[in-house]
């Protein structure tokens, strides 16, 4: 009987197993991880999970979903080898195991710094459950923590520190955060209501050595000779695509593993969604590599539409969000570093959205604490039709009260 065996257990990999039976496929499904835990929401691990108590991992599913519903699940199972031409998958406890399609939902690793003292205990990187239980750990007992890079891991955990009291610095490589992600108006709001909350964040500075002293952390050190203490150090500056399982099958990789509009890579039977793909992005009008919950959910249905037998490209809206203390972040759509900007509202208020426009029509929309702007600005976008920036203009930049013939013909595209 065909065989459909997914590696990676994460939002990609186990919404993939979960569409696949709501569609109706009977046949064997085999998920493989590498983690011994049940598979879980990565996201509350910056935020959430950093509370104080004991926190568990929130399941993606509970562990009767898999027995119900027929889905063999191994955990443990780490995968250390690809044989298209047999279509055999090696295990790192000598198994082996065929598929008729495979799917690779690896996900992404942690960007390392590559200096000798970045590692030991009380410096730590945040991506897995086990990392988030050791990081819990030593919050308990820290009292100044040093994050290098300003990232959304970054700072999320930067402010769920703050929370607990913890004296936090931010060390950054360039001269604001998020800057690749994020326009001026809300990282300059972001960074006014981080400092506001007791976070201090050094811009523009290069991180030269960690020190230990008594067998733990004890400083940061930048270029320029200054020294901030810490005895937690958390680094998040970027994430990789996993694609050692792909290079050792001959695919293609191209800033992740490369897939087509149906998430099919270089090889017939093999597949790829997720963090760890590079794939045709329409609304960014380019090839992209997204690492969102959004990306990987929904990347996941498109290909199980595909596997049984409705092909299905996949074109979907992309939308991110990130809680960090009091800011509620959430993007809609594809921005550029060449769009045109515009805030109708002030961001000093704490509530306000960021609108980006190219050739004169609008692209993608950030909102702060404005959860119903983001709401609205996923359904506009999603149409074929966008508005421009006099339609938008006209209707006092609020896309919830868009004239009724206007968003008829927003939605009719």
């Amino acid at each position: 009987m065909s065989a459909t065996v997914i590696i990676g257990a994460g939002h990609a990999g186990i919404q993939l197993a979960d569409s696949l039976r709501t569609r109706g496929h009977d046949r064997p499904i085999t998920v493989l991880s590498a983690e011994s835990e049940l598979p879980y929401q990565r996201p509350p691990l910056s935020k959430d999970y950093l509370a104080e108590g004991d926190p568990q991992p929130l399941p993606l599913r509970g562990a009767e979903f898999y027995h119900d519903h027929e889905i063999d699940l191994r955990r443990g199972a780490a995968v250390t080898g690809i044989d298209p031409r047999t279509r055999t998958i090696g295990c790192a406890d000598g198994t082996r195991m065929h598929y008729d399609e495979l799917v690779l939902a690896a996900g992404s690793r942690n960007r390392r710094l590559t200096l000798p003292s970045a590692q030991g205990p009380g410096v730590h990187y945040l991506r897995t459950a086990a990392d988030a239980a050791l990081l819990h750990d030593d919050l308990d007992r820290a009292t100044a923590a040093v994050v290098i890079g300003a990232g959304f891991i970054g700072l999320e955990f930067a402010a769920a520190a703050a929370r607990r009291g913890i004296d936090v610095t931010v060390v950054e490589y360039g001269p604001r955060p998020l800057a690749r992600a994020l326009t001026y108006a809300t990282t300059d709001q972001l960074t006014v209501t981080h400092r506001a909350a007791g976070i201090d964040f050094q811009f523009d500075v290069q991180v030269s050595a960690i020190e230990h002293a008594h067998g733990r952390v004890s400083a940061v050190v930048v270029h320029d000779g200054r020294r901030f203490p810490a005895d937690l150090v958390v680094i998040g500056i970027g994430a990789d695509p996993q694609t050692d399982l792909a290079a050792s099958a001959n695919l293609r990789i191209d800033n992740g593993i490369h897939v087509d509009e149906f998430l099919r890579t270089s090889d017939e039977h093999i597949w790829a969604i997720g963090d760890c793909v590079s794939f045709p992005c329409t609304h960014a009008g380019t090839r992209v590599r997204r690492e969102s919950v959004q990306n990987a959910v929904d990347q996941a249905r498109a290909l199980a539409a595909t596997l049984t037998g409705t092909p299905t490209g996949y074109q979907d809206l992309p939308w991110f969000w990130s809680h960090q203390g009091s800011c509620k972040i959430q993007i809609a759509g594809v921005g550029g570093p060449a769009d045109r900007t515009v805030v109708p509202t002030d961001p000093s208020t704490g509530k306000f959205s960021t609108f980006r426009f190219r050739d004169d029509v609008l692209v993608a929309v950030e909102s702060v604490n404005q959860p119903a702007v983001h709401l609205a600005a996923r359904k506009v976008l999603s149409a074929r039709r966008r508005p421009s920036l006099t339609d938008l203009t006209r209707a006092g930049f609020d896309l919830k009260s868009l004239s009724p013939a206007r968003s008829a013909a927003i939605s009719a595209g």
